[in-house]
């Protein structure tokens, strides 16, 4: 901060909430890697009476037999960035491609809408190319310099999850915790209330719980 998740207003009473004070999204933001933009000219990328029109200067082809320029219109609907990028990941792992979480601060419909893809690079040893959705009629999707436009994720390959119904002891205990956190919420949150531009109240109680979690668990690795 400053940048796409808000401007560096403190959290305290009169300020504008912005997405980095959510220190749920913050964390989720900052997961995986981001991927930039490496060329020095912004490229722009218009939908204009259905068509999809690509304008920016991105240098001479550079003969490496390679498509050139790396992005072009894909069934319409989507286009293409040939990326050549090797993630290396374990057998039992997958990078998922998402879009950059610029895009969920962005009120211009301008940042870039990767299409999400689990990709086993153990096997696979490049992406080749990424995928994004198409920009509304009249908008225009912008690549500039230095700017991160996806994010990529390393997870299991494979979701070996199962949803499980709470048994009744497990159920109370999570209920009482709860109660517990609601019941002693003003003295978590002491001196981090405070209530934002828009008549929004907010406090610390979140923070401070992991804040202490974290310590617990640095303790216990000891």
């Amino acid at each position: 901060m400053p940048g796409w998740a808000g401007n560096p207003e403190p959290r305290r009473d009169g300020s504008h909430e912005y997405a980095w004070h959510c220190l749920p999204f913050t964390e989720g933001a900052q997961y995986g890697i981001e991927l930039f933009y490496p060329f020095k000219n912004e490229l722009h990328v218009t939908r204009c009476d259905g068509q999809l029109i690509f304008d920016g200067d991105l240098g001479a082809d550079p003969g490496t037999g390679l498509q050139w320029p790396p992005l072009r219109n894909f069934c319409d609907n989507f286009y293409t960035y040939q990326i050549l990028i090797d993630l290396k990941v374990p057998d039992d792992m997958a990078v998922l491609a998402l879009p950059h979480p610029r895009l969920y601060t962005d009120p211009t419909d301008s940042v870039p809408i990767a299409v999400p893809a689990l990709l086993r690079t153990s096997w696979w040893p490049m992406i080749s190319f990424v995928v994004f959705k198409s920009p509304p009629e009249g908008r225009t999707h912008l690549f500039r310099p230095d700017e991160p436009f996806m994010q990529m994720l390393f997870i299991p390959v494979e979701p070996e999850f199962e949803l499980l119904e709470m048994d009744q002891e497990e159920a109370a205990e999570r209920e009482l915790r709860g109660r517990r956190i609601h019941a002693s919420r003003e003295t978590l949150s002491k001196e981090t209330w405070w209530t934002s531009s828009t008549n929004t109240a907010f406090d610390g109680t979140y923070r401070h719980l992991l804040r202490a979690a974290k310590a617990r668990a640095k303790e216990r690795s000891r």
